[in-house]
């Protein structure tokens, strides 16, 4: 692997969709894939969240405009930004480190870091949908609404940012009516082209559908305890039953990342900032995403209905839902958008997206040259899983890190 040899069988820890990403492309190099999950396909990040493939719109969550707004939403409960107020040394020295990386400066160099990544992302899609996951990536563009153009201004700096960047981005500002699922309390909009969304929890499916069609193994219901690392030999261990001897692990655990990659020199933390989402009827067919930046609120279509998606919340990946989350993503968009039956409200969730303290995700080899880290990828792990996927397992297959992975080294 550190000399251009493939190994010959490797097993992902994680079946979300940057696990089986990796499973995938591993599979086009001609490596024997093993994935296994502590509970079952899509089961964490995967499954709930808004599903949009949006390189237009990946960018480091680290911000000014995010620590401004972070400082209010302490004293709000109902603020879109969430941190529980309790004693935890540890979440309160990742928020510190996030706030360092707060600045115009950091920001612009975690968005040059990115860019090359998000030009793969939905070439990394089509490659998948040539050869054979059953499941639509649908093109459509995503349309930010607003109550007034000043409002609009926050988002048409940041989009200019990114093309400065010299990421490829078309969007159209657009005054008057938006037209449904809009009310006419949104005046002015922002149309991002070239954006695609997915069923992400039924894409997830079709892509282990295919793994497995390929000859992969997926294992369910597999906790892993830790990866026993000896000359010559690695096996994963898990809580019950025999370990699973390999030539190469690749951890792609989303938020509980930590556990297993900190003994292989992997010290950036990964914390859980907790999305929330519930889908909701109708009185007619939406056929694009749209957004509200201002109450950072995600909408798709989604199985005949509309997903409604929004919060980061700092708190453990697997506490129980606090049930005002959802009742405070409904008061912040009734208003904004029409046509909407809010009592038809169901499927609620609450997923754990894997947050860096310096907005970049986490890919490449650890201190030991037969351990992979794929994860870490906050908010855009649906858009950038498959693009992921495709880089890693080039690294793992030829020994060469391809130029778009290296700002993201787990050792960094």
């Amino acid at each position: 692997m550190t000399g251009g040899t493939a190994p010959r069988r490797c097993v992902v820890v994680g079946g979300g969709l940057v696990g089986l990403s990796v499973a995938w492309f591993l599979q086009e190099h001609g490596v024997s894939v093993t994935v296994v999950d502590r509970s079952a396909v899509a089961a964490g990040a995967s499954w709930g969240n808004a599903g949009w493939l949006s390189p237009g719109l990946a960018t480091p969550l680290p911000e000014p405009a995010v620590l401004r707004y972070g400082l209010r939403a302490l004293l709000d409960p109902g603020a879109a930004l969430a941190v529980p107020a309790r004693l935890d040394p540890s979440l309160w020295r990742f928020l510190l480190t996030f706030a360092r990386h707060c600045t115009a400066a950091q920001w612009h160099r975690a968005m040059l870091a990115l860019a090359e990544i998000n030009a793969a992302a939905l070439a990394a899609y089509d490659e998948l949908g040539r050869s054979g996951v059953a499941a639509p990536a649908t093109p459509a563009p995503i349309t930010a609404g607003f109550t007034s153009a000043q409002e609009a201004r926050s988002l048409l700096a940041e989009l200019a940012a990114i093309r400065a960047s010299g990421q490829d981005l078309s969007f159209t500002v657009r005054d008057g009516d938006p037209g449904a699922p809009f009310s006419d309390r949104i005046t002015c909009t922002v149309e991002i082209a070239d954006q695609r969304y997915i069923d992400p929890g039924g894409y997830t499916a079709a892509l282990a559908e295919s793994v497995a069609a390929r000859g992969g193994t997926i294992r369910a219901g597999f906790t892993v305890t830790r990866l026993r690392s000896e000359a010559g030999s690695i096996s994963v261990e898990p809580a019950s039953g025999d370990p699973v001897p390999t030539d190469a692990v690749v951890l792609a655990t989303g938020a509980w990342l930590d556990t297993l990659a900190r003994p292989f020199g992997v010290r950036r933390r990964v914390r859980a900032g907790r999305g929330y989402s519930f889908d909701v009827a109708t009185s007619s067919p939406v056929t694009r995403p749209v957004y509200l930046p201002a109450q950072r609120v995600a909408c798709t279509p989604y199985q005949g209905r509309l997903r409604v998606a929004g919060t980061m919340e700092f708190r453990g990946p697997d506490e129980a839902p606090v049930a005002g989350r959802f009742a405070a993503i409904r008061e912040s968009s009734r208003d904004l958008l029409s046509g909407v039956d809010w009592d038809s409200a169901a499927h609620h969730w609450v997923g754990p997206r894997p947050v860096t303290a310096d907005g970049l995700p986490l890919i490449g080899a650890t201190s030991d040259p037969r351990v992979f880290v794929a994860g870490g990828h906050g908010m855009w792990g649906i858009t950038l899983g498959p693009a992921t996927g495709m880089l890693l397992a080039e690294r793992i297959a030829t020994g060469k890190d391809p130029a778009a992975i290296l700002p993201f080294n787990p050792l960094r």
